[in-house]
């Protein structure tokens, strides 16, 4: 069993043979004492490094412990003395929903209890990029899966190597025989319902992964223009402390609380993880306009576009939230959604028909606040090449923001509730509901309807409806997840790919957002590569 040890630039430069005459690094008695936090490991490290040991560390998710791990930590315990096993924690887990199976301390103990391993810590962190500045290795190990860069869609590694360099250490790669977690856990466990199995065998068998890959990378480069209602999502953590004697309220105590940049904000940050350029067409108020915060919260390649309204602020939501459990006991809005002013809204329409041409899709994020009129409507349908539509039912627009309101779309996306309130039926089959809205209600081809914990329906003139089962396993927080779907669902239908694989890539993209409390971070592109390739390897 050889291990290639790489020089700074990635090449293998020699090949280590098995070293004997083992030094144990600690004496603990059971494999929970070898678990330690990672400033513990950290002065461990420091101290055998006194003691002239090589320190090495191994890094992974280690999620089912199978043979090819085992052989991989026994080679990576010869380069060293000293052997430390960092685990990414339950939270930065990238493989799809429902992974991990197991928990970071069930993780963590399992390869505890492995006799090559003297030391573990759980990394809260999205990378090992900490855990080596803390531990300082003299060799990194991985698996020969990351010998070439480009195979990690994360880019990790590139940063790992760097981090190691930087402490004069060395980066290796094992070669031996090799597992994977993701395929045996696929192929034993049963942590989805029979029909969601059912559905990933299908796509499994049909290509389903490598098709939708391919699509993912095709709208790389496109240009995409958001035209929404800004929102600013304000998250006031209150736990209840009890009923007052005297009154019938829920008293609460106020904890902190966070502030997002949501509506159009959240949505143009989504998709820009999948497209090269986006711009934003919206109006902030001139009275809290949260400008400052907006902007910091924006991903680089977006570029906003803001018309001003002087007298009015711009939408707040507030929500009073118990902490524990991330209900959401009440909210507040801040809104005036009166009519925009003629010459305001004459701006708004202006800054349309000058960006949406150049855009490949144009993107509305119709969340009935007054920013979008029929002028804009008519300026929309008239300049924009692909035109992707979500015209959203709320507390303050509930029955009065239909899809109808447009006359024409090329893809439509709305939930179960806002397609039924489109022709006034509450009781029908939501696929019959589908049908009705595309051959009478809007000129539209193509139309994808979520229907949360169901998944979606995906309905197409001309062709068969597809029910696409959700794939969530962990919900937090389900604000913005079908903005989500929205905004990398559209640049995927307008590149061509088909209703069924696009729904399906939609409900990942869902089921990754709901795991993500309020807006505090977007969906990312590398997140929801892994996970489709952890649910179809």
């Amino acid at each position: 069993m050889n291990v290639n040890r790489l020089g700074k630039r990635g090449h293998a430069v020699d090949s280590v043979s098995n070293r004997s005459g083992r030094l144990p690094a600690q004496l603990a008695g059971t494999a929970r004492d070898k678990v330690k936090a990672i400033e513990e490991i950290a002065a461990i490290a420091q101290s055998c490094r006194d003691r002239g040991q090589a320190v090495v560390q191994a890094h992974g998710t280690f999620d089912l412990l199978h043979l090819g791990h085992v052989r991989h930590l026994e080679a990576a315990r010869r380069l060293g003395e000293v052997l430390i096993v960092t685990l990414t924690a339950d939270r930065f887990v990238n493989k799809g929903p429902g992974r991990p199976v197991f928990n970071e301390t069930l993780r963590a103990e399992m390869l505890a209890a492995l006799e090559c391993v003297d030391w573990v810590t759980i990394s809260e962190s999205p990378d090992a990029v900490h855990s080596i500045s803390a531990i300082r290795p003299d060799f990194y190990v991985k698996g020969q899966d990351y010998v070439n860069p480009d195979g990690d869609v994360t880019g990790k590694i590139v940063l790992e190597r760097e981090a190691v360099e930087a402490q004069s250490g060395q980066i290796a790669f094992t070669d031996d025989l090799v597992f994977s977690s993701t395929e045996l856990i696929n192929r034993h466990f049963n942590i989805f319902e029979p029909s969601v199995r059912d559905h990933l065998d299908a796509l499994r068998r049909g290509g389903g992964l490598s098709g939708m890959l391919e699509l993912i990378e095709r709208v790389r480069d496109f240009r995409v223009l958001l035209v929404g209602d800004a929102i600013i999502d304000e998250y006031q953590y209150t736990p209840p402390i009890g009923k007052p004697p005297k009154e019938s309220l829920i008293a609460t105590r106020f904890q902190n609380r966070e502030l997002f940049a949501g509506g159009v904000f959240a949505a143009a940050n989504h998709v820009a993880a999948f497209c090269k350029h986006v711009e934003i067409v919206t109006c902030l108020g001139g009275v809290h306009g949260y400008e400052d915060l907006i902007r910091k919260h924006l991903r680089p390649n977006i570029e906003l576009h803001a018309v001003r309204r002087e007298a009015a602020p711009t939408t707040l939501k507030q929500r009073f939230v118990d902490p524990s459990n991330m209900r959401k006991l009440f909210e507040v809005y801040f809104i005036d959604d009166e009519p925009l002013l003629p010459d305001i809204q004459a701006q708004v329409d202006a800054v349309i028909a000058e960006r949406a041409p150049a855009a490949d899709v144009v993107i509305v994020a119709d969340f009935g606040h007054g920013l979008i009129a029929h002028s804009s409507i008519e300026t929309l349908t008239k300049s924009s090449r692909f035109l992707a539509v979500s015209s959203q039912s709320n507390s303050a627009n509930m029955g009065y923001n239909l899809i109808t309101r447009y006359p024409r779309a090329d893809y439509v996306c709305i939930d179960a509730t806002e397609a039924r309130l489109a022709v006034a039926d509450r009781l029908a089959n939501l696929g019959d509901v589908a049908r009705r809205i595309l051959d009478g209600r809007i000129d539209c081809p193509k139309m994808i309807v979520t229907n949360g914990q169901h998944g979606c329906i995906t309905c197409e003139c001309g062709a068969a409806l597809h029910t696409i089962p959700a794939v969530a396993r962990r919900v937090v927080d389900t604000v913005g997840a079908g903005d989500a779907f929205l905004s990398v669902t559209a640049p995927l239908v307008a590149a061509g790919g088909s209703l069924d694989r696009v729904g399906f890539i939609g409900n990942v993209v869902g089921a990754l957002k709901v795991e993500i409390v309020g807006h505090r971070r977007p969906v990312e592109k590398a997140a929801v590569i892994k996970s489709l390739t952890g649910l179809l390897r």
